[in-house]
């Protein structure tokens, strides 16, 4: 092992022993600031996005045009503005909120704004894709819009929200990535801070490595999570088996006992 580090440079030993001291609290600090701008991105987004769809006219629930104006253009000037920017622009607000726009906490306010338009745009989309008809015949049945909301809409459109989870988690573990810039802290930091401005190789590449392998995880995650609940591919699944099960038993019974 040692002359593995030596053939690597004269700093490699110190760069690993930095690694293997650091590495835990950086993931900690990686996942927490995600954990927490996702769940406060939801906590927004998610009835956001909902109203997005529910509010149109003819609609579930329409809303005033003037308020879906609003709500649209708040959406995409919050997602057209590069994260990089909207973190120093959001740096006040940081102080005000948290007395520091420095650190792992005060990267969760701007990690906060810039996700929860992307989720409301994601659990738009994700509504979109259900069938009408079964609004249709929710409204049929006297169903109040809250009802349709809350009992027909979301439980239909939970394995496409959970992809769409997954999908927002990523992305925000992305861009807590790169809060290390300008103050952030996790991963990243020690990426941008350690690893790239002290030219320190095995610092950058492992802290890359960690987070290739948080994003895969995380992944692999929500997708699987996503097509077990997803009824229409498990119930593709059991009637495809059922054919193929039938499909052998009807071969078997046609082949001659001596056949074989």
């Amino acid at each position: 092992m040692a002359e593995f580090l030596a053939a690597l440079g004269p700093d490699a030993a110190e760069e690993v022993t930095y690694l293997l001291d650091n590495v835990p609290f950086a993931i900690w600090e990686t996942l927490y600031s995600t954990v927490l701008a996702t769940l406060l991105a939801y906590l927004i987004g998610l009835p956001l996005g909902v109203l997005l769809v529910v509010g149109e006219e003819g609609g579930v629930l329409p809303l005033p045009r003037p308020v879906m104006t609003v709500l649209n253009v708040v959406v995409n000037l919050l997602r057209s503005v590069p994260f990089l920017i909207l973190m120093v622009v959001v740096f006040p607000l940081s102080r005000l909120l948290l007395g520091t726009s420095i650190g792992t906490k005060a990267t969760v306010v701007p990690l906060f704004i810039a996700a929860f338009p992307f989720v409301a745009r994601l659990v738009e989309a994700s509504i979109r894709e259900m069938d009408r008809g079964v609004i249709e015949a929710a409204e049929s049945m006297g169903c109040s819009p809250l009802q349709i909301i809350t009992k027909v809409i979301l439980p239909e459109c939970v394995p496409s929200l959970l992809t769409g989870f997954a999908t927002a988690f990523v992305t925000i573990l992305s861009y807590g990535a790169m809060s290390g810039a300008i103050g952030g802290g996790g991963l990243g930091a020690m990426a941008l801070n350690r690893g790239y401005t002290r030219h320190q190789n095995i610092v950058l590449w492992g802290a890359v490595i960690l987070l290739v392998i948080l994003v895969q995880i995380f992944q692999t995650i929500g997708t699987r999570t996503s097509v077990r609940m997803d009824r229409r591919i498990n119930k593709q699944s059991r009637r495809k088996g059922r054919q193929q099960a039938k499909g052998k038993i009807d071969r078997d019974k046609r082949v001659p006992p001596g056949a074989m």
